[in-house]
């Protein structure tokens, strides 16, 4: 059993980073998140904005590095923990978020602009 547990729903903040090392693959995207947080002085809505860096390994990790910037992702995954000893011996510590499961939320601008141009093609 995972610990610690994270959902989340947010936008890639850019085009997700694949990267291959043997016959393993990975793939590093932040996901953007827009949260109601309060009102200004003139009484308009105000939004804060959260960043989080995830990371899917192989064939998750594949269909993930498809997506584009501003596609919708909903995200369950477990936080791992990242400690290590640097050369000088110094201890750092550090965590990931790894996604567990995935699912296509709504596609963003650059992906509805291909599937248009996809369609005018044919």
């Amino acid at each position: 059993m995972k610990s610690f547990k994270v959902m989340a729903v947010g936008n890639l903040a850019n085009d997700p980073e694949v990267t291959v090392k043997g016959d393993k693959s990975y793939t590093r995207f932040c996901l953007i998140g827009n949260d109601y947080a309060g009102r200004d002085e003139e009484g308009n809505a105000k939004d804060v904005a959260t960043s989080v860096y995830f990371v899917a390994f192989n064939g998750m990790g594949d269909a993930i590095g498809r997506c584009r910037k501003g596609d919708q992702l909903l995200i369950e995954g477990h936080i791992q923990a990242n400690n290590w000893t640097d050369k000088e011996g110094g201890r750092h510590f550090d965590h990931s978020f790894i996604v567990d499961g995935f699912r296509y939320g709504a596609k963003g601008r650059l992906s509805r602009e291909e599937d248009s141009a996809e369609d005018n093609a044919e």
